[in-house]
């Protein structure tokens, strides 16, 4: 993922030389190459993210188009207020990326897993949200990202995402995205647990259970017009999210519905109101917090046997 954000990066800096790329000591190799060509165009603020987004809103209001890449984490909740006030309510162009979401950071623990980032950011308003589930999705948001005019924020994960999409993939803002067919249940997902998704459905196909994906990439501005579509008529839902189930995409879901008086039985699945336990690979704590791609398939499994459904 690291490598498609500077790649795509890169190509913008060269077209538009009012782009500044803005890191705090969380950039790659790829970033000081980038600095050596374009030295007017990258500045690192050091571990100093709240000076870093203070600034970028400063640059956007002098006709740049800062592009502000750090750990998740830290963007969202240490520089909160400043995204908040200087960023958001000042309507600035600027982008924020933040690295590593969810919890990409498996071997720091909950301190630096961004499993809260989304019921956060959906209360911003100007803020568009962009969740890519893999490099070649990433490519896109960056590019879409440029293309909006006012801030946006970019999830980015940071865990060898393997590629689902092939050269034809065409990102499109604000539409969900169907990925797999099914005719038995839906599975809502956003962000790099895709992956683990379309693995858990294949474990579905083995025992007779046809599950449709469905990628919702844009969560803010949410396709409540496709959500609707995809959720009327019979049947079991899911949303699966490397995120607390409270404020993340099954919540955005359940208020499109709601708000259309669409009854709809929702089953969350996600961290239950808690924070991440355990430490690892990446692999690792999504299995020691039942998000790996074998326990949804089992949460999903046990759904579709009792025929009923738990929502928090």
């Amino acid at each position: 993922m690291q490598r498609a954000y500077a790649t795509a990066l890169y190509e913008i800096l060269k077209k538009d030389r009012n782009v500044i790329s803005c890191l705090s000591d969380s950039g790659t190799d790829y970033d000081e190459l980038i600095a050596r060509e374009f030295p007017d165009q990258v500045v690192n603020f050091g571990i100093s993210e709240n000076n870093q987004l203070s600034a970028a809103a400063g640059m956007a209001a002098a006709g740049k188009i800062p592009f502000v890449y750090t750990t998740g984490a830290f963007i969202v909740y240490r520089s909160y207020e400043f995204l908040r006030d200087d960023v958001c309510l000042q309507n600035r162009n600027v982008k924020l990326i933040g690295m590593g979401t969810g919890l990409a950071w498996s071997t720091l623990g909950a301190t630096h897993h961004t499993t809260e980032d989304l019921a956060l950011l959906r209360a911003l308003p100007n803020l568009t949200v962009f969740t890519p589930a893999t490099p070649r999705e990433l490519t896109g948001a960056v590019q879409a990202a440029y293309e909006t005019r006012g801030p946006v924020y970019i999830r980015m994960g940071m865990s060898g995402e393997e590629e689902l999409f092939d050269e034809t993939y065409t990102f499109t803002p604000g539409k969900i995205l169907p990925v797999r067919e099914g005719k038995d249940l839906t599975v809502f997902t956003a962000g790099s647990i895709l992956s683990e998704v379309m693995k858990a459905a294949r474990l579905l196909e083995l025992e007779g259970i046809s599950a449709r994906v469905v990628n919702v990439h844009t969560v803010k501005p949410l396709d409540s017009e496709g959500i609707l579509r995809e959720c009327k008529g019979p049947g079991l839902f899911f949303s699966v999210e490397e995120h607390n189930v409270l404020g993340g995409i099954g919540t955005a879901i359940a208020d499109v519905c709601g708000s259309a008086g669409l009854p709809l039985r929702l089953t969350k699945i996600g961290l239950r109101d808690s924070f991440a336990e355990g430490f690892g690979t990446k692999k690792d704590v999504l299995r020691q917090n039942c998000l790996d791609a074998e326990h949804i398939f089992l949460r999903i499994s046990e759904v579709v046997k009792n025929g009923l459904s738990v929502q928090i």
